[in-house]
């Protein structure tokens, strides 16, 4: 069973902010104030609470939440012991917004250092105003959100049809309709209670036809940073192995899609545009760890991808830095003989999956070398441009996927 603390006896709450978290004791206090800031300044007349959903954080993040200077009531809920993964916090969540038979949820990352009130006021206000599902707009390095710009965002638009930049972008607002349908959904796997969470939520809504919106934040997303070469195993693993696993379950909704639409943007104008602190990228370690790659997954690559895929892809191998390219072309390719492959593997999943990294890794290492010397506006046109193939590459998809020529 999980542990509750609900040291003000809340019973109902009409809007709620969720704070996932896993050892976040030196951070979480400051996105708590936050969004007690902007639940009083914005949402004075709702009934308000906010929640720390923690994986039974052994760093203090408990004490740190709770004794966070709060004019919000705060409720602190976690899973038992040894359960881990942002999607079994996301469930407690889910759970708790039923109970309390909420309205609107929230959801802020509990690492957020450029969180404003003004975030809660965007990210809430259009679930009062008959949107089911609001994903957030903001400025980010260029070399930030790798898996987001290469994979997340490509696929989701060309799949679903639906342009929603920040699919898995960690904060986010949805309905209390939508927490329940979350909360009863029957396809959960060990990759959605981990970092799937996300992806998994943002193409629930999708597919259950929800109107969804964007919301600018304002401000740059600045929290820990992340080296794409050194930190994103996992996260790597359940995010496309959840965007895999839910192409095969959703199939009958994306297979009549054919090109995507623009999606709402709730509160257009950031004003002065303020730059996001850099991410630090090892190129020489991406495009070592693609070369690797040869050695240790050739015989799977060959027989996944199609021989002109493959014979593309020893190409590539031949280039050296610091003139690298992996084209965007290639890359949806490879992508899609993958997404086939998965669906197609009976057992061995895993190993498909994890094939599937220093081709990622090599496809990063190339993106960043071309974005190196633009600005980024330029980046964001850029990434459009590779959408804009992945969506063209839609008929190759659906030929592959239900085996036709």
């Amino acid at each position: 069973m999980h542990t509750e603390e609900n040291p003000h006896d809340v019973q109902a709450a009409d809007l709620i902010v969720g704070i996932p978290s896993y050892n976040e004791a030196e951070l979480i206090s400051y996105p708590t104030q936050m969004a007690s800031k902007g639940l009083i300044k914005y949402f004075g007349r709702k009934n308000s609470v906010i929640i720390n959903c923690d994986n039974n954080s052994p760093d203090g993040t408990r004490d740190a939440f709770m004794n966070t200077p709060t004019e919000i009531p705060k409720i602190y809920v976690s899973t038992p012991p040894g359960v881990t993964g942002k999607g079994n916090n996301f469930k407690n969540l889910f759970r708790k917004s039923c109970d309390l038979g909420a309205e609107a949820i929230v959801v802020v990352d509990a690492d957020l250092k450029s969180i404003t009130p003004r975030w809660i006021k965007n990210l809430a206000e259009p679930l009062f105003e008959d949107f089911a599902f609001v994903a957030p707009l903001y400025v980010r390095h260029k070399y930030d959100g790798t898996i987001t710009n290469n994979i997340a965002y490509p696929m989701t638009r060309s799949i679903y049809g639906r342009r929603v930049r920040q699919p898995i972008g960690g904060d986010f607002g949805f309905s209390g309709e939508l927490a329940e349908i979350y909360l009863g959904h029957k396809d959960w796997t060990a990759a959605v209670d981990e970092f799937g969470i996300d992806i998994w939520m943002t193409t629930t809504a999708m597919s259950h036809g929800k109107p969804i919106c964007q919301s600018y934040m304002g401000r740059p997303k600045v929290h820990k940073p992340k080296d794409p070469g050194a930190s994103l195993g996992p996260m790597f693993l359940q995010v496309v192995g959840t965007i895999f696993d839910m192409m095969i379950r959703n199939t009958s909704f994306w297979k009549k899609v054919r090109w995507s639409k623009p999606t709402a943007i709730y509160g257009f104008g950031l004003g002065e545009m303020e730059m996001p602190p850099p991410v630090e990228v090892n190129i020489e370690r991406l495009y070592d760890k693609f070369q690797a790659g040869f050695a240790s997954y050739q015989p799977i690559w060959k027989e996944i991808l199609s021989n002109d895929h493959f014979k593309k892809l020893c190409e590539v191998k031949g280039l050296s830095l610091p003139g690298f390219e992996f084209p965007a072309n290639l890359w949806a390719g490879v992508l899609i003989d993958f997404a086939v492959g998965y669906k197609e593997c009976t057992k061995g999943k895993e190993a498909i999956m994890e094939s599937l990294m220093p081709l990622y890794f090599g496809r990063t290492c190339s993106f960043v070398i071309e974005l190196e010397p633009m600005t980024i506006q330029q980046a964001e046109e850029l990434i459009e441009d590779q959408c804009s193939m992945f969506e063209t590459s839609k008929p190759y998809l659906l030929n592959k996927w239900f085996g036709t020529k």
